[in-house]
């Protein structure tokens, strides 16, 4: 009887325990389930999103395809830079004068050759090489106008200031000289023009020292109009130096003409080509003629596109003649869309020389201009 009634007693304890169930507390369970789920459904749709854009830009990217440009603050400092790098593409520099280097990693922006389209980029790629050709002269003789229109190559890249490594800076090392080249491709040529090299007893043995293959392109223009061009430069700088005649001559009188001037002595062509033949064979120097240069551009820019192994590309049609400066322009230069001329320090108008001192320098320069026709196997008619 005491254990039955202890039992009885103690399941009725244990059924008073149990409670009902609360109606607040399911709804809450309810919500922070439906809660639970929303949220992982977003975090599955949000990682779908992540890799389907991932795929979908390495798409484009496979297929050659630039994502748009976005305006800010990236877009402005692309933009300084670009700035930057035309000054540096076009400085305003003399033939032969002082350089104005570009600073080192500075490039220039370029259009790809057709062959390089949709395969790289043509800012940031490629690496820096030693010129394979280099403009070695000659002062006054047209190499900044000649410069300027093979830039408009897509296979060609140049700097646009004069380095002057092989005659002023070659104590600088070749890797200083390196750092100024611009990038390039893989079958793209590098090119540099310092017009003080051809007559720096030097630099043939320095250029043949980096590689003996360096092609060589000189410009030549008759030594008489060339002189006097030379001189008419220093003229617009130095007003107060004595007269072209009085620089020419050792004694007026005996009519010796004074080969130490240097205005002088750089005309002496077949006197500098001697000390570069030690070193190049005459194939691997080209002569250009400044005269044709200015008559026939094109004509002489094919065979310098065929003399470095390119395709004629710079023809008659990138071409035409402004009147007032008396020399071809570009009709459209390159990375640029507008006509483009030399400087205005091209084309000075030189002053009245007497025709007797022209004469006397046509006689001079005479047995020369025969030699060095007779060396590069070219008439340039300086001495009609």
């Amino acid at each position: 009887m005491c254990g039955g009634h202890g039992s009885s007693t103690g399941t009725g304890m244990a059924f008073s325990r149990v409670r009902k169930p609360d109606p607040r507390r399911a709804v809450l369970m309810l919500g922070f389930l439906l809660t639970f789920l929303f949220l992982l459904l977003h975090m599955f749709s949000h990682q779908c999103t992540i890799t389907g854009g991932t795929t979908a830009s390495s798409g484009r990217a496979e297929r050659g395809l630039r994502e748009p440009q976005l305006w800010g603050y990236g877009a402005a400092r692309r933009s300084s830079r670009v700035l930057a790098e035309e000054s540096v593409r076009r400085p305003a520099v003399e033939e032969d004068e002082a350089p104005v280097l570009p600073p080192p990693g500075m490039g220039v922006p370029r259009r790809l050759s057709p062959r390089f389209a949709g395969k790289v980029s043509p800012l940031g790629e490629g690496s820096k090489k030693l010129p394979q050709a280099i403009i070695i002269g000659v002062k006054k003789g047209g190499t900044r106008a000649l410069l300027e229109f093979l830039r408009v190559h897509p296979d060609i890249r140049a700097v646009g200031a004069e380095p002057h490594f092989f005659d002023r800076n070659y104590d600088n090392g070749l890797d200083w000289y390196r750092e100024l080249m611009p990038k390039t491709l893989e079958g793209q040529i590098t090119m540099e023009k310092t017009p003080s090299y051809f007559v720096t007893r030097e630099a043939p043995a320095r250029i043949s020292a980096m590689s003996r293959d360096t092609k060589l392109i000189v410009v030549v223009r008759d030594p008489v109009t060339r002189a006097i061009s030379d001189y008419t430069q220093t003229l617009s700088k130095k007003p107060d130096i004595p007269s072209f005649e009085s620089l020419t001559f050792k004694n007026r009188t005996t009519g010796l003409i004074d080969t130490s001037w240097s205005a002088i002595q750089i005309g002496i062509y077949a006197k500098h080509l001697d000390n570069w033949l030690q070193y190049f064979p005459m194939e691997q120097i080209l002569f250009v003629s400044g005269e044709r240069l200015i008559s026939d551009p094109a004509g002489e820019l094919g065979r310098v596109q065929d003399f470095l192994g390119l395709k004629r590309i710079i023809t008659d049609k990138h071409f035409y003649f402004n009147q007032t400066k008396g020399f071809p322009c570009l009709k459209k230069a390159e990375g640029s869309s507008k006509p483009h001329c030399l400087g205005k320090t091209k084309g000075r108008t030189h002053p009245n020389i007497h025709p007797e001192v022209v004469q006397r320098l046509r006689d001079f320069y005479r047995p020369f201009n025969m030699k060095f026709y007779q060396m590069t196997g070219r008439f340039f008619g300086w001495d009609d």
